[in-house]
């Protein structure tokens, strides 16, 4: 399940991104090209999905101890 959520998180990070480089104009090609609100959108959405790698990731760090 971890690593589930590991890609989920990578992914949410990497179309954070994408919209963030569409936003600003660096990545052409679609309706978002140069509206600066899809780099406000981008911004958080990648932030979520550091969020949800940060917490996979302390998560499982706590499941490999033993009790």
């Amino acid at each position: 399940m971890r690593k589930v959520v590991m890609v989920l998180g990578s992914l949410l990070v990497l179309g954070g991104a994408v919209w963030i480089l569409q936003g600003v104009n660096v990545l052409p090609g679609s309706f978002m090209t140069g509206d600066p609100r899809w780099a406000v959108r981008g911004l958080a959405l990648a932030a979520a999905g550091i969020l949800v790698l940060v917490l996979a990731a302390r998560r499982g760090s706590g499941q490999d101890r033993p009790s």
